[in-house]
């Protein structure tokens, strides 16, 4: 089963990726990304821009309505996503405890849908 690690990070996060050196942080993930790699859970993933850098796109009364940058001003934002390949809920949940952001923000687990997939590239 596949799962999504949704990662939510604070802007001091964000703001970490522009150093140069290598932070804890930085490290951190670097030791998380090599973990998942050796167990053999790693399916892909990706940082995201900063949240400054969004579009959000929605049609209100057939017009098309952008809005850029984040949308909600939270304390955390969507950060990036990792997908593993697991058993279970569980086995998610400790490699989610695991991953640097649960420490500084937050770690959403989700799902994937197969399911719904096949039906939409029907």
């Amino acid at each position: 089963m596949q799962f999504a690690l949704l990662i939510y990070e604070s802007p001091e996060a964000f703001a970490s990726r522009k150093k140069d050196e290598i932070d804890a942080y930085t490290g951190a993930w670097r030791s998380y990304y090599k973990a998942l790699v050796d167990a053999g859970v790693y399916v892909g993933g990706d940082p995201l821009q900063v949240p400054e850098t969004g579009t959000t796109i929605r049609i209100k009364e057939g017009k098309r309505r952008v809005q850029d940058g984040p949308y909600a001003d939270t304390k955390e934002q969507l950060g990036g996503f990792t997908v593993l390949e697991l058993p279970s809920l569980d086995a998610a949940l400790d490699w989610a405890a695991r991953c640097p952001a649960a420490s500084y923000g937050a770690v959403e687990v989700r799902p994937l849908a197969p399911d719904m997939k096949r039906r939409v590239e029907e």
